[in-house]
């Protein structure tokens, strides 16, 4: 008698789908695992975002600690500083 015809094979196979619909449908089961998933991958895209960011603020501390033209640049652009005896003309677009 083949193996698949017995009793104790088709519970077993019964009893495996019977988990896999309960896991399927339990919200504590399949679903959940794939929704942390997808969270998790969120998270890591999310991580690799902020270190690149990281990097670049730290590159930028570097320069403004060791580079005097990056820190010139900076009191420019940041506080609007100009040198004595420079004029400053802003020009406007036209509103919105």
């Amino acid at each position: 008698m083949p193996v698949w015809r017995s009793w104790a094979f088709r519970l077993y196979l019964g009893g495996l789908v019977l988990l896999a619909l309960v896991s399927a449908l339990d919200p504590g089961g399949l679903r959940k695992a794939r929704r942390l998933a997808g969270e998790a991958g969120r998270i890591e895209a999310d991580n690799a975002r902020l270190a690149e960011e990281n990097a670049r603020l730290s590159r930028e501390v570097k320069a403004l600690r060791t580079d005097p033209s990056a820190m010139e640049r900076a009191a420019r652009e940041d506080l609007g500083l100009v040198r004595p005896g420079e004029r400053v003309y802003r020009v406007e677009g036209p509103g919105p």
